[in-house]
């Protein structure tokens, strides 16, 4: 830190667990400011303990994100979306795509490509190039996924492509699981409303855009929605009616700019935003200064100092 110019302090990086250190530090006095991504669990544990001291916290928490593909979507853009939403750093981003609901009229065709694709994903070492999903975080987040692909099947969803560990061979070494769709969906299953945080895409058919915005809000999550179409009216329909704090039209749910603001509803966040000027407002206080220029004695002595 000397030789980039910064003081000792400026910057500490402190590794360790949520109860040890991180309960510590959000506990402590000389911590004005606390800022969690993580689970809602732990996010109202941290809200909890900042509570009697008054201090800033912000909390980007879950997401049970869902794309919209209706039926005058552009399929090909859909599809390739639909796997880097659901696929994309192992379905291991509070923005990831973990539900689909797809019109009905187009229904049938859609899964069967999106399931074709899915069933070809190359899962294995992040740090080859050939490979496109690579392995989960840790053990437990292995069982995780596995526990939630029993859930999906005793709630009578078809399980479509994968569903299974992946721990011979080249995957022998790491925490790896195939890439998982489940079709035929009810939006009150729990592969439909709860996190995961895993390769699993839960496919829910939907009648019209009404229907869709209804099944998207209905989760106890608010980070990310997603819409394809190609009628403007409807994307702005959807624009607005989404309880989402981030909407893309006719792109995947993950991604942000820095420029804006990254945050959500209901019990993904507690009404702060990270990242553009929300970030500023938020780590800062305001202050408000007056000064009165009226007196000529006052302003000679500012002017002199």
């Amino acid at each position: 830190m000397a030789e980039a110019g910064l003081p000792p302090g400026v910057i500490n990086l402190v590794s360790g667990d949520g109860p040890g250190s991180g309960s510590a530090l959000a506990k402590h006095k000389d911590v004005p400011v606390v800022s969690f991504t993580g689970s809602t669990v732990t996010g109202r544990i941290i809200a909890e303990i900042c509570a009697p001291g008054f201090k800033h916290c912000s909390l980007e928490m879950g997401g049970k994100n869902i794309i919209l593909v209706l039926d005058d979507a552009n399929l090909d853009l859909a599809i390739d979306g639909a796997l880097w939403g659901g696929f994309g750093t192992s379905g291991q981003r509070c923005t990831a795509a973990s539900r689909l609901g797809v019109h009905k009229s187009i229904y049938k065709e859609f899964v069967s490509r999106f399931v074709g694709r899915a069933k070809t994903l190359r899962v294995g070492n992040g740090l080859d190039p050939s490979v496109e999903m690579g392995p989960l975080i840790n053990e437990q987040q292995v069982n995780t996924v596995v526990s939630y692909v029993e859930v999906g099947e005793k709630e009578g969803a078809r399980l479509l492509a994968g569903g299974h560990r992946l721990d011979s061979g080249a995957h022998a070494s790491g925490w790896f699981h195939e890439p998982t769709v489940f079709g035929d969906c009810d939006a009150q299953m729990r592969i439909a409303q709860e996190e995961i945080f895993g390769p699993v895409v839960s496919i829910i058919p939907i009648d019209s855009l009404e229907q869709g915005i209804e099944v998207a809000n209905h989760v106890p999550y608010g980070l990310s929605a997603s819409i394809y179409t190609r009628d403007v009216n409807r994307a702005f329909a959807a624009l607005q009616d989404f309880d989402t704090g981030i909407v893309y039209v006719n792109a995947p749910t993950i991604g942000a700019e820095t420029h804006l603001p990254f945050g959500g509803t209901k019990q993904t966040g507690n009404g702060h935003r990270e990242a553009a000027i929300s970030a500023i407002d938020f780590f800062t206080e305001w202050k408000s200064i007056y000064i009165d220029y009226s007196d000529k004695l006052q302003r000679a002595q500012i002017d002199n100092n």
